[in-house]
């Protein structure tokens, strides 16, 4: 018996449950340590009707499973694809259409707890340099990064990061590791201080000009944000979303056929450029750690990570 996070319609909760029974391309993880991130708490404010485990970013150990990956350390992909569907024959099993989410949708138990499973394809090494920390990052690292892989961008335009909280500190990251010009916009002094550290440029919002943008990133999580970056694109510039909104957003989008904006939608990216990241110490993740609990503080640890200016908080058995 072991413990699990859930969220249950009305509020979180730690429950004792048994052991996760496996099929055939499963494996058992033993939670090493697994990050709070902000789609845990829109989850638990009511997006995709969630009930279930939460938690999808994680660091652990295969307990069971495939004789080769039994022992090693691990993190994992969280689209759960079938890989029959057109999408996954066309290489994107990430839009698979009979997917399911670790920890978000689908049915399919997240890795806040104990022990949890994970189809195999879907696991990832841990480089030996890499601690469990560190490698907890993998999951949104991998996002930040996949905006690379998605838009064309000129180092001689700046890119703007709007909502520089978890996942916008290594997007902006990322970004300037790849030589891009990076203004990002801050709401807490905090964020000045870190973006300073990395040698990124920060600018409160009031300083940034409306339609002066070439490409945009919006982090913010909340759907107001979708307004504030079309507000701040300039004509024939780019949106990035990388926000999933619990609510809908209320903008102009005629803005976006006049001016000719671009919008993009960027969700899961690269593990193995990730990794690759983390072990050659590109990105400091270990400065974005507000703090540590036990799964059974977890609804302690998503209270605070609720409140604003609170970068990531960790989870531990």
């Amino acid at each position: 018996m072991g413990q699990a996070v859930v969220f249950d319609g009305t509020g979180v909760r730690v429950i004792g449950r048994e052991t996760p029974s496996l099929q055939l391309d499963e494996a058992l993880i033993q939670l090493k340590v697994a990050g709070v991130c902000s789609t845990d708490l829109a989850l638990t404010r009511g997006y995709m009707n969630f009930e279930g485990v939460l938690g999808h970013e994680f660091a652990g150990e295969v307990v069971q499973g495939p004789e080769e990956w039994v022992g090693q350390r691990v993190v994992g992909e969280i689209n759960i694809a079938c890989g029959q569907c057109d999408l996954c024959r066309m290489g994107i099993p990430t839009q698979c259409r009979n997917r399911s989410t670790l920890g978000i949708s689908g049915n399919y138990d997240g890795a806040f707890a104990d022990e949890f499973k994970l189809v195999v394809r879907n696991l990832h090494r841990i480089p030996d340099n890499v601690t469990d920390i560190e490698a907890v990052f993998a999951e949104p690292l991998a996002a930040a990064c996949e905006i690379l892989q998605q838009v064309h961008l000129r180092p001689t335009e700046p890119i703007y990061i709007l909502g520089v909280g978890r996942l916008g500190m290594l997007c902006a990251q990322v970004m300037h590791q790849a030589g891009m010009p990076v203004i990002g916009i801050v709401r807490h002094d905090r964020q000045v201080e870190l973006l300073a550290k990395w040698g990124i440029e920060a600018r409160w919002r009031e300083e940034v000009p409306n339609a002066r943008a070439g490409v945009v990133v919006d982090c913010t999580g909340n759907a107001a944000g979708f307004e504030d970056v079309l507000a701040l694109v300039r004509p024939r510039g780019t949106v990035v979303l990388k926000s999933t909104y619990e609510g809908i957003p209320q903008a102009n989008l005629s803005k976006i056929v006049v001016n000719e904006i671009a919008v993009v939608g960027s969700r899961c990216g690269p593990f193995d450029v990730a990794l690759r990241l983390l072990s050659q110490k590109q990105i400091d993740v270990l400065s974005m750690i507000d703090g540590e609990y036990s799964l059974s503080d977890a609804p302690a640890a998503l209270a605070r990570a609720a409140q604003g200016g609170v970068l990531k908080l960790l989870l531990r058995p």
